[in-house]
């Protein structure tokens, strides 16, 4: 048996900004995806994932929420058949892999779920969002729900704010120099304890008033130049941002690429920003020019996201 395949997401724009409510931009991402199978016969990975959903069931159980319900008998059963979540999506490295599993699990149990085929309309999309931050919760201790929003609707989405949420579309590939790609760190990282350092920091004056206007400026710019397809200026404010993020948030920034960071900055050649809560796993970059960064990274394992 298998499910429908769930695939990961990328948040191109919007990392801890969206949990102070400004404006974020996440994509689906198609090169890694999971399903919900069985099997009479587990791998260790496999019955690792299938004492997952165990506790994930636990966890269900005792969530109190009128805003879904759960068959949770026939979770059970087929946990107990040898139901695991069979993924390729890397896990601590910011591309969604608990939102997949929580996309798959809302999918195949809720009753009267909200279905991508209906008119989604800013209420069901809360709502959705909603249910997914109470399920993912069991993973993160918090979650904004938006990765299992993602992976569930396989649609852009578009966060104005914590209350106002779209589906969008982003212009078409293009078969230019430029491009979004994603380099791997090759160290995994946790989202619960860079969550706690940035709720720490939010205690800072400073700190909040960076976020709430350079940060959250050169992030809306980022987004607006993105979906409408203006490549000039998106450089410029991503530039910036790059910028606005090693000065603020060096601690969600694995040590051995401060420089790399400010190479890029400096050299024009590439941005970089965080992918995800950071502190490991994928780090997103911005270039116009792929072959050149490309040249300047190849030590690194870069894989390509989207070509402007």
């Amino acid at each position: 048996m298998k499910g429908p395949l769930f695939y990961a997401k990328i948040l191109l724009f919007g990392e801890y900004g969206i949990i102070k409510d400004s404006k974020g931009l996440a994509i689906p991402y198609n090169s890694y995806q999971g399903a919900l199978k069985t099997s009479d016969k587990l791998s260790e990975t496999a019955k690792e994932s299938n004492l997952n959903l165990l506790k994930f069931h636990e966890y269900l159980v005792d969530l109190k929420t009128e805003l879904v319900h759960f068959r949770l008998d026939e979770f059970k059963t087929d946990i107990d058949c040898g139901m695991y979540f069979d993924s390729s999506i890397p896990q601590g490295y910011g591309v969604g892999s608990s939102g997949a599993l929580v996309a798959a699990i809302y999918d195949k149990y809720a009753d009267d779920k909200i279905t991508v085929l209906e008119n989604l309309t800013r209420e069901k999309l809360l709502k959705l969002k909603t249910i997914f931050s109470l399920m993912e919760s069991f993973f993160h201790g918090k979650s904004s729900g938006l990765d299992p929003l993602n992976s569930y609707l396989s649609l852009p989405i578009l966060i104005n704010s914590k209350d106002n949420l779209e589906a969008t579309g982003i212009p078409s590939q293009k078969e230019g120099k430029g491009a979004v790609f994603l380099l791997d760190s090759e160290i995994v990282g946790e989202t619960a304890p860079m969550i706690t350092i940035f709720m720490e920091k939010m205690k800072n004056e400073g700190f909040r008033k960076m976020l709430n206007e350079d940060f959250a400026k050169y992030t809306d710019a980022c987004i607006d130049d993105f979906l409408q397809g203006n490549v000039n200026s998106l450089f410029g404010n991503v530039k910036q941002l790059s910028k606005v993020v090693l000065s603020n948030f060096k601690p969600m920034i694995p040590n051995a690429f401060h420089k790399l960071w400010q190479q890029g900055i400096d050299s024009n050649s590439y941005y970089l920003k965080l992918c995800g809560s950071g502190g490991g796993g994928y780090i997103l970059g911005f270039t116009e020019d792929y072959e050149k960064a490309q040249e300047l990274l190849k030590k690194y394992k870069l894989e390509l996201v989207y070509r402007f």
